[in-house]
């Protein structure tokens, strides 16, 4: 149960992360969306609206404990990505430091899953060995 515990506290304190995160690139968009132009992504003014929902999502996801590690699989690579274009590139403080700390709980999340503390069970598919099922959890 304490396991359960502090998984529940991962996913809520790292998915409370990604939707403030994911808010303001809606919220604060001009200042995000010149961020993104100085990156050199191509098309930035798409990119910031996908990296918004996906931290939006994910991070609803995360703290609801449903599909945890797909959407951690997905929030994983948003955080390399944060961590290679905007730390490492440029030099930004957040990307160096709270981008690796996220990266290390989506990885925990990927491999223990949400927990017995989650909104719903693993998915139920017939014919799929609930192993299998159990990666969608």
């Amino acid at each position: 149960m304490r396991r359960d515990r502090l998984l529940l506290l991962l996913r809520l304190a790292s998915g409370g992360v990604f939707i403030a995160f994911g808010v303001g690139k809606f919220v604060n968009h001009a200042s995000e969306l010149a961020s993104f132009r100085s990156y050199g992504l191509p098309a930035p003014d798409v990119v910031v609206i996908a990296i918004g929902a996906i931290e939006l999502i994910g991070g609803l996801l995360l703290v609801a404990g449903a599909l945890t590690r797909p959407a951690a699989l997905v929030l994983a690579g948003d955080m390399v990505g944060a961590i290679v274009v905007s730390g490492l590139a440029k030099g930004e403080l957040i990307s160096l430091t709270l981008a690796p700390a996220e990266l290390v709980a989506m990885l925990v999340l990927l491999w223990t899953g949400p927990g017995a503390l989650a909104l719903r069970p693993a998915p139920r598919f017939p014919g799929v060995p609930r192993r299998v099922a159990e990666l969608l959890r």
